[in-house]
């Protein structure tokens, strides 16, 4: 077996593509380089936050110096100058003040997810949402700039209460007490209406407008439907939602206030996830999820034209932001092989200039790979999606080994997106194949709707349908195929080593949850307007279905693993708690099964800061390379030490 030597700059190891490729495509045999993890984590990430009150600079978040944090950058391109240098926790943007260069942002303690909301103002920074125990969430800014919104749970940790502050006296008022555990969606500019969901299940929820006036309340759908309201009109005489009633699909809807009418707006053969007016309401911005990638369309409302947006090779528009004034707009372009850049677009003139360059120059883009979108029959005969990555090295010669990744969820999707792990894995050699199981967003209500009460079962078959179709390519070695999952794709990794121990080779859990009457009964409290939409999924963990749910919870079935494991888990995760993962590790210990253990203390639910990001992904890149290819461990390896005994 070759042993792969590792350094933090280009690696010597270079593979030559050949001809025969699985698909009968012909390749060129141009040699492709293979990178440490240092230098796919070195890929900056970032992203646009908005325009200053006078266009002239953008607000960026990026991980730049190894956390999140914020950063001023000119418009017309330059250097990014820092506003805020956090070395411990991230910053995360939020946006400029309407009128002047005050920074509005939020900050949490290290995963927790309990969110304050803070101003840079100079060199001062204030945090202007209590700290201790609350959570608070900016929810937009006021149409004359003078306030924004925000939601905190102060008055009662299990709800969110609607608040509008003050921008020069940062004092606060209360807009809206939610004391029915809604989901507070959309305001309207005069503040006269509220609209508000009740969620019934994890797809259906009933939609109200509410007067806030006369505190009249409407219920706006008629039968039971996944509803969601999306922005006012900007005269603020109708509201917009979107909706699957009658349709397997979310259209777009106008709601006549006045009147009560109903008006079907635009309806395509996807799921429109979006929909929203720029701020003088001369734009409309409507998102698209088309294959599990975003389409963005934008239309000057007065004529109806779709305004012609940028192209850009090999990648596409999933995000625009206009500028308040509607004269300029940030563009965010990515794609499979691309990482998301932001660029600042001026319709009126065209002109564009692209704003981050986030790919590290010692990357060479072509050796990264391009996902393809294909679909395989289930153990039922249904059509299961997925995203497919092949490595460019992978022929009927040479076979490689595979992965099927699971995403989190329940009810999330694996999407066209770039993932610095998902090429860092297909560039040393292993194929990919992101599952969009049964119970997956973006294909239909009657396909998201396939797992409920069912997981661990036919979502799992689905899995390993995707594991079959793998084995059948000719460029794959069939005796060599994993199963890697966050959250709840960490759960479907358990399950798979548990319920379906002979199926993968190894399994990598990343914070995956193992005990679903513990996880169900901890959630935290502010998800508690959806708790009992999530319980019709899942079950009632303090009901009779507890007994369901202890029997697909694979820590009461350790005993049943037998093939090597990797489990990967945050201290401060509020979501799946750290016990889920020391409990998993020491079940299947007990067996003599190899198994590791990777904590971060300082992380939630997901890895932010990039130290720990490269110690995470090279450990599984470590497991994979000696359980699943097989290979010797390289002395070189730095990272294996730092594996701990649990």
């Amino acid at each position: 077996m070759k042993s792969f030597f590792y350094t933090t700059l280009l690696s010597l190891i270079l593979f030559s593509c050949k001809q025969d490729k699985a698909d009968g495509s012909q390749t060129d045999n141009r040699e492709v380089s293979q990178y440490s993890i240092e230098q796919f984590m070195n890929n900056e990430e970032a992203w646009g936050n908005g325009f200053n009150h006078d266009n002239s600079k953008v607000l960026l978040t990026s991980n730049r110096s190894g956390i999140f944090n914020l950063y001023s950058i000119p418009s017309t391109g330059g250097a990014p100058e820092p506003i805020t240098q956090s070395d411990s926790t991230s910053a995360w943007g939020i946006s400029y003040f309407p009128k002047d260069d005050r920074v509005l942002f939020r900050m949490d303690n290290n995963g927790d997810e309990i969110f304050k909301i803070f101003v840079k103002d100079s060199s001062e920074i204030k945090r202007l949402t209590p700290a201790e125990g609350v959570r608070a969430l900016f929810w937009g800014w006021s149409k004359d700039g003078d306030a924004f919104y925000y939601m905190s749970n102060e008055r009662d940790s299990r709800q969110m209460d609607l608040f509008k502050m003050d921008t020069e006296t940062y004092a606060s008022e209360a807009v809206f007490t939610n004391k029915e555990g809604v989901q507070i969606s959309a305001l309207s500019s005069d503040e006269k209406y509220l609209a508000y969901v009740k969620p019934i299940n994890t797809n259906d929820s009933d939609l109200f407008l509410l007067n806030l006036e006369t505190g009249e309340a409407v219920q706006i759908n008629e039968n039971q439907s996944g509803n969601s309201p999306q922005d006012f009109a900007p005269d603020n005489s109708a509201l917009y939602y979107t909706t699957d009633e009658g349709s397997e699909f979310s259209y777009l809807v106008k709601y006549d206030i006045a009147s009560g009418s109903r008006e079907k707006v635009r309806e395509e053969n996807w799921d429109i996830n979006g929909f929203g007016f720029s701020h003088d309401g001369n734009y409309s911005i409507t998102s698209i999820n088309e294959d599990a990638r975003s389409k963005v369309i934008v239309t000057r409302v007065n004529t109806g034209e779709t305004l012609d947006l940028p192209e850009f090779d090999d990648a596409f528009i999933n995000g625009v932001r206009f500028s308040r004034d509607e004269s300029s707009m940030l563009l965010s372009v990515g794609g499979s092989h691309t990482p998301t850049n932001t660029w600042a677009y001026h319709p009126e003139d065209g002109s564009l200039q692209q704003l981050t360059d986030v790919l590290n120059p010692a990357i060479n883009q072509e050796d990264l790979v391009a996902a393809k979108v294909i679909r395989y029959p289930s153990f039922d005969s249904l059509e299961i999606p997925a995203i497919y990555y092949e490595p460019h090295q992978a022929t009927a010669e040479h076979k490689v080994p595979a992965i099927v990744w699971v995403h989190g969820g329940p009810g999330g999707q694996s999407r066209q997106n770039y993932s610095s792990t998902i090429q860092y894995l297909v560039n040393h050699g292993y194929a990919v194949l992101a599952v969009n199981n049964r119970g997956s967003s973006g294909y239909g209500k009657t396909f998201y709707r396939m797992d409920d009460q069912n997981h661990g079962d036919k979502d799992l078959k689905d899995c390993i349908a995707g594991k079959d179709w793998l084995a059948s390519q000719n460029n794959i070695d069939a005796e060599k195929i994993g199963i890697l999952g966050g959250s709840y794709g960490g759960y479907m990794t358990m399950a798979a080593m548990t319920f379906a121990p002979e199926e993968f080779e190894v399994g990598v859990n990343l914070f995956g949850v193992t005990n679903w009457i513990r996880t169900l009964r901890s959630i935290p409290p502010w998800w508690e307007s959806f708790k009992d939409a999530l319980y019709q999924e899942m079950g009632d963990p303090n009901s009779a279905d507890s007994v369901r749910l202890r029997a697909i919870s694979p820590l009461f079935h350790t005993e049943q693993v037998t093939k090597p494991l990797l489990v990967l888990q945050g201290g401060q995760d509020p979501r799946v708690l750290q016990v889920e993962s020391d409990e998993i590790v020491a079940g299947v210990k007990a067996n003599g099964v190899p198994v590791e253990y990777v904590l971060f203390e300082d992380e939630g639910h997901g890895f932010n800061k990039k130290e720990n990001e490269i110690r995470a992904y090279q450990s599984i890149l470590t497991f994979l390379d000696t359980y699943l290819k097989k290979e010797p461990a390289d002395p070189d390896m730095k990272n294996s030490k730092d594996i701990p005994e649990s």
